[in-house]
């Protein structure tokens, strides 16, 4: 059955309808009942119209509608009420084309011979007729719902599939958040756990090659730390347009950092081009991490960011004044200034942080100009 409907789906549309129309032409040839040059041209007219059945179907089931009056059953009205019934899904129009057809098979042809047909006679034609135009819409109407059915299955095939996607998705998002966590919370803590240990014994070793190796120790883990937070980024983002990597942040960068801040801050200050890229990135998130806090906590208030160089020590202060307006309560993860703090710690500097005696605060970060 689905070869032949295959088969039959490959037919030109202008081939079966050149084809009905010529089994329709030759039906009224057969049966017509009125030879009259009015009846034929009615007919001709009808036959030639279901060439545009698919364009017009209820004007051209009207066109044929004058054959079912001068012949019993007639192909041309029942397939343009068939090809309506296959494209409408108006069912009182249906209904009504359906009697229409049925009146007119009905109907004594000429009128003059109405009265020699009885009513009893005239209603059982009027009923087979019925029956008969009934046929073609309610075989349309099984086609139109069959269609429909496979559409609403690709739909739902679709659907099926889209949401497969969203729970394969969802699945590996959970997965890498886990990861991301474990990470954060585990391996992170304990990089930073050596980077200070190796700073310790940086500073305590008496011989020069002990020195280094935990030079080289604290240097490495710095490095995987960075690494590792760039990893934990990537993994919260969880596939999203936030894992492309950008550049990290330098000195460069703070000018840009403190116009775009939203709060009314002033860099002041400047630092020598010998300071390690360690130390730049701890500077700049450290000014980042001030601003963001005096944004949320102090609206209103005024920053100063100064750099400033100390002998054999760089760092940044970033004081504000008091709020002019009340905060708003904003959430926050409460380990901005642990954070920093670690990263200072590893750097072998200091964070201090603290509000001032005139209502405001300050965060000042030192660091070693050498740390690396």
């Amino acid at each position: 059955m689905n070869r032949a409907r295959a088969l039959w789906e490959r037919v030109p549309a202008p081939a079966v309808d050149l084809v009905l129309v010529i089994a329709a032409a030759v039906d009224v040839w057969l049966n017509l009942l009125d030879d009259t040059r009015l009846g034929v041209a009615l007919a001709t007219l009808g036959c030639a119209a279901l060439a545009f059945r698919r364009r017009f179907p209820l004007g051209v089931f009207l066109l044929t509608l004058p054959i079912a009056l001068t012949q019993p059953v007639a192909v041309a009205p029942l397939a343009a009420l068939f090809t309506l019934a296959e494209r409408s899904r108006n069912r009182p129009l249906l209904g009504v084309c359906v009697a229409l057809v049925a009146v007119a098979n009905s109907t004594p042809w000429p009128l003059a011979g109405l009265t020699e047909v009885g009513r009893t006679m005239t209603l059982v034609t009027f009923v087979y007729s019925l029956a008969t135009a009934a046929a073609p819409v309610l075989i349309a109407q099984l086609l139109q719902a069959r269609r429909d059915l496979a559409r609403r299955l690709v739909e739902i095939e679709e659907a099926r599939e889209h949401e497969r996607v969203l729970h394969a998705q969802a699945v590996l998002a959970r997965e890498r958040a886990q990861l991301a966590r474990e990470m954060h919370d585990v391996v992170s803590h304990q990089v930073s756990l050596i980077a200070v240990q190796a700073g310790a014994m940086q500073v305590a070793a008496k011989d020069l090659d002990a020195k280094e190796a935990a030079r080289t120790i604290r240097s490495l883990s710095v490095t995987t730390l960075d690494e590792l937070r760039t990893m934990v980024t990537l993994l919260r983002a969880s596939g999203g347009r936030a894992t492309e990597l950008t550049p990290q942040p330098t000195l460069a960068d703070l000018h840009e950092l403190v116009e775009s801040s939203g709060t009314h801050a002033q860099l002041t200050g400047e630092l020598p081009t010998t300071v390690g890229t360690p130390a730049q990135r701890a500077l700049y998130r450290t000014v980042q991490e001030a601003l963001t806090n005096v944004r949320k906590h102090a609206p209103g208030a005024t920053a100063r960011v100064e750099l400033w160089q100390d002998g054999d020590d760089v760092g940044v202060t970033v004081a504000n004044t008091p709020p002019t307006r009340p905060s708003l309560p904003l959430p926050g993860s409460q380990h901005g200034l642990v954070g920093l703090r670690e990263r200072a710690d590893i750097l072998r500097g200091t964070l201090e942080a603290g509000p001032t005696t005139e209502g405001g605060y300050r965060v000042r970060l030192r660091i070693p100009l050498g740390a690396d």
